[in-house]
């Protein structure tokens, strides 16, 4: 099923973000992500001048070193293109998310550690996405895949690995809980 046609429009801006997943050769995993916003017009920014349609405005990449056990061992922030020139200055704190253990109460606690003025609210929301795209990454490689304590850590997070789908009664029928019946 796609989206419905949509009405005569114009671009405006346009916001890309890309995420890899790596496996290293010392056994642990690199995740990238790359954000880049762009407006289909001239833009003008105090620090920079007049960008042309398609320029960045926000041209920003974050890596992390993730273990097979999701503890983020280290974490770096570049800042290529900004809309102020200060903006660079914060990159460095994305590093504290090192130690971190991606699994329950995780983004909490990543935000924590960048919040507010600590931070850079585009790299922020990069964050969610690189916790997803690490367990991508790193899950299907696991022995235990498709078991029920991997199964412990699915159930619930989707409509589909609801505890009462029927994707759930077949995959790992023990976490399966009847749907409740009503009156």
């Amino acid at each position: 099923m796609t989206l419905s046609a949509a009405v005569a429009r114009e671009p405006i801006h346009t916001r890309t973000i890309v995420l890899n997943g790596y496996r290293r050769a010392d056994g642990n995993f690199d995740i990238e992500a790359t954000l880049s916003d762009t407006k289909a017009y001239d833009f003008t920014l105090n620090d920079r001048g007049t960008l042309a349609p398609g320029e960045n405005i926000h041209g920003m990449q974050m890596r992390w070193t993730v273990t097979p056990e999701y503890e983020i061992l280290a974490v770096e922030a570049a800042m290529n293109d900004t809309p102020y020139g200060l903006c660079p200055q914060v990159a460095p704190n994305f590093g504290r998310l090192a130690g971190l253990r991606i699994g329950r109460g995780f983004l909490k606690a990543a935000a924590a550690r960048v919040a507010g003025p600590e931070g850079c609210v585009h790299l922020r929301e990069l964050i969610q996405q690189m916790a997803t795209v690490s367990f991508q990454t790193i899950s299907p490689l696991k022995k235990n895949f498709g078991t029920v304590e991997a199964g412990r850590g699915i159930v619930n997070t989707c409509y589909a690995h609801a505890s009462t789908s029927p994707l759930v009664q077949q995959r790992w029928p023990e976490l399966y809980t009847p749907p409740a019946i009503a009156d």
